[in-house]
């Protein structure tokens, strides 16, 4: 087989295909590292590939199979965002504060993977510690959207999701804190999946709001999504956030998918003015062909939905506050050479050039919210309006299996229209922080594509918490019938 073609596999053919000893893991790598030396210079999603300690994972994986071993990731490359420890790779989460740190250890999703087989193969591209949604904000590059290179590729995972879709990385591991799996899936052509709160441990991952954060995948398929949750889900010691439930064969759970019988909710507040019409069209018309394959579709409504981007900006920048404190130049983070004599001096200099812009906007915002006189005013309130959210979708889910919905208002914006307009920027992820802040699963899947511009767009499919078997049998059979 040709290298674009091996690349350009998913994971569940690649897997097949080395099991009947049509190409090597070795090969495999190799290939995928051929695409990125033709491809990513226009695109720009690696800020680092390890091509010696892939290959040499690579070996490891192909002596494993001879040896009698067989499993869905055994010898496959995953693209990782530039927020996860990976044992002696850079993890600088964009940022020039962590500008040469190397992880000393493997984040918990990072050694599943590696137990299942899969080799890390480089760091992608992100927003500055995962803070904002065009992979503009990090401080090394930006990202292109391999569908439109004029456009973003969504963030904060824009990274990961245009090595996928440029066939750099069969498929890539992302979080997703307000929607930053789902909204760069969208915006170019892949699935993104969001699992629950509480399904993937956090521990070496590095935190922006930590009752937001999730791990998930990016892939080319939902059977891929499937087969990559099954590995990184699960109980973890480490991480007391995580629950201790049985994690299900994903991919096992997807045969005889069907949109038969599927009680879908159609949420009034998702179908808005200042979604572009294009977009609407398509979802409309997607959730169309699922009750004509014998789905049972009804209208919904998700009262709270409008509290729903205040609530977040309050809840993930006071958080995020939080977490950044320790970014100061003397427990984490590189320190600023010349920092004066003081050690107020010395955080000064050490966070005001190691920050980016977006960065310490958020930081400023989250220290303002969680301030003396202001907590009970913002704060506080927040915390209970994500109360009603989530007990919105709890409802909504007593009368329905699944909720169908856009994933952004537009399809993929042009690079340079929102860096200095951020709340443009905040308002693209009304449809998908609501997930977020109520803690259940979510997957973006393609639709379609823009008329005009050939854009893709994705369908947004929402489950409730740990219902991802429920979520991924209707994302596949949407799948099926969409002929995708």
């Amino acid at each position: 087989m040709r290298s674009d073609e091996i690349s350009g596999m998913t994971v569940a053919a690649a897997a097949d295909a080395m099991r009947a000893g049509k190409f090597s893991s070795e090969e495999l790598v190799r290939a995928v590292f051929d695409a990125i030396d033709e491809r990513d210079g226009l695109i720009g999603a690696y800020l680092t590939v390890d091509r010696d300690g892939a290959l040499k994972e690579a070996k490891t994986a192909d002596a494993r199979r001879r040896a009698g071993e067989s499993g869905d990731l055994l010898g496959i490359p995953v693209a990782m965002k530039d927020i996860f420890n990976v044992k002696n790779q850079p993890c600088t989460c964009a940022s020039k504060i962590l500008k040469g740190y190397i992880a000393p250890y493997d984040a918990t999703v990072t050694a599943k993977l590696r137990t299942a087989g899969a080799v890390p193969a480089g760091r992608v591209n992100m927003d500055e510690f995962a803070m904002g949604t065009s992979t503009e904000h990090s401080a090394f590059k930006i990202t292109h959207n391999p569908a439109a290179l004029d456009r973003v590729p969504g963030g904060s995972s824009g990274g990961s999701a245009a090595a996928v879709a440029g066939g750099m990385a069969l498929a890539s591991l992302g979080t997703d804190t307000g929607g930053s799996i789902r909204q760069p899936a969208s915006f170019c052509g892949c699935v993104g999946l969001k699992p629950s709160y509480g399904r993937v441990s956090r521990y070496g991952v590095t935190a922006f709001a930590s009752s937001l954060d999730q791990v998930g995948p990016i892939t080319k398929t939902v059977e891929d999504a499937a087969i990559i949750l099954g590995a990184i889900a699960g109980a973890d010691s480490r991480d007391q956030t995580v629950l201790d439930k049985p994690v299900p064969n994903y991919r096992a759970e997807l045969r005889g998918a069907s949109l038969k019988g599927l009680r879908i909710g159609v949420p009034d507040e998702y179908f808005v003015d200042g979604t572009d019409p294009e977009v609407m069209s398509l979802v409309r018309g997607a959730i169309d062909k699922c009750e004509n394959a014998g789905a049972q579709v009804s209208r919904i409504s998700l009262p709270h939905t409008r509290y729903a981007i205040a609530v977040y900006y309050i809840c993930a920048t006071a958080e995020a506050s939080a977490n950044l404190a320790r970014f100061d130049g003397i427990r984490y983070g590189a320190r600023c050479a010349d920092a004066g004599s003081s050690l107020q001096s010395l955080y000064d200099r050490t966070r005001t050039e190691g920050f980016g812009k977006e960065v310490k906007r958020r930081i400023i915002l989250g220290t303002y919210v969680l301030s003396s006189g202001y907590y009970d005013a913002y704060y506080s309130r927040a915390l209970k309006a994500r109360t009603l959210i989530r007990r919105d979708f709890e409802k909504a889910f007593s009368e329905c299996d699944v909720i169908m919905a856009p994933v952004a208002p537009t399809p993929a914006y042009k690079l340079n229209s929102t860096v200095n307009d951020p709340l443009k920027s905040y308002l693209g992820d009304v449809f998908t922080v609501p997930a977020n802040l109520a803690g259940i699963c979510g997957i973006s899947i393609p639709c379609g594509r823009t008329a005009a511009d050939g854009l893709p767009v994705g369908l947004q499919i929402l489950g409730p918490a740990f219902g991802e078997t429920v979520l991924l049998r209707a994302a596949k059979a949407c799948e099926t019938e969409f002929g995708l």
